[in-house]
């Protein structure tokens, strides 16, 4: 049959390793962080383990003992910059997320775009997940809308810190505005409309789907642009504020243009 002899006769022995894993628990209960190949050493040089790496390994995984490292991420230095109100509509808008829960205890997430012009809301999209693709999504509709802005402020959270939003807001020709770690008065004006939102809608309401959330949240963006007054626009609405910077530059442009002529 051409068969090896020694391959014939062969039986296969089944390795005992409770030996081997009650030394790894012993040593696991003490250093826990421990990743594999620090323990393997210590295993080797402490105990005199002398086991083969790739059946120390095999029990490691076996035990469950591995882990995935994870990295500090390292947010760059912001510079702090003046919360100036822009002269001109959509030059600069804030945005940043909220969150609550349905009555399932089920938790969504808002993602909030104000113009920081006449503090009007352009828009809050609503679900249980909104990763940087879905913020994209959204800017890029409203760029169809309203036009590009000169500046995005906002905080440093994964979403707006993200490569995606990045290589979009450059393809662009929008600046992103960080604000500082830790300093949320940097975001003021999205922060009080946040407070306005919370208090009035996601606080006063019970929901039982994402569908009540967001009809609810319709008809009070609708509400807050056209008819609530905003103190900050002298007890006007933002669409009324809008309406009126509007006439005055197509007045004062028309009086240019017959002095001009």
């Amino acid at each position: 049959m051409s068969l090896s002899r020694s391959s014939f006769s062969y039986i296969k022995r089944k390795s005992d390793d409770s030996k081997l894993i009650s030394t790894i628990e012993t040593l696991i209960m003490q250093k826990p962080s421990y990743g594999f190949w620090k323990l393997f050493h210590r295993l080797k040089n402490q105990y005199g383990v002398i086991d083969n790496h790739k059946r120390v390994y095999r029990i490691y995984r076996l035990m469950g003992l591995s882990h995935r490292r994870r990295y500090k991420r390292r947010i760059p230095a912001r510079i702090k910059e003046p919360l100036i109100v822009p002269q001109i509509p959509h030059t600069c808008w804030s945005i940043d997320f909220m969150s609550d829960s349905l009555t399932s205890g089920r938790r969504f997430r808002t993602f909030n775009v104000i113009d920081d012009f006449n503090r009007e809301a352009l828009a809050i999209e609503i679900d249980t997940s909104l990763p940087s693709s879905r913020v994209v999504q959204t800017l890029l509709r409203l760029f169809e809308t309203y036009g590009k802005p000169h500046t995005i402020r906002m905080d440093n959270g994964p979403e707006f810190t993200s490569i995606e939003l990045e290589g979009f807001c450059e393809a662009h020709g929008v600046k992103l505005g960080f604000i500082q770690k830790g300093k949320p008065t940097q975001n003021a004006f999205i922060e009080r409309f946040n407070r306005s939102y919370r208090e009035e809608i996601l606080d006063a309401y019970l929901f039982n789907s994402l569908k009540d959330v967001r009809e609810l949240t319709a008809r009070w963006v609708e509400d807050y642009n056209n008819f609530r007054p905003h103190e900050s626009l002298n007890n006007i609405s933002p669409k009324e504020y809008a309406r009126r910077y509007f006439e005055r530059d197509e007045k004062y442009n028309g009086e240019k243009y017959n002095q001009a002529g």
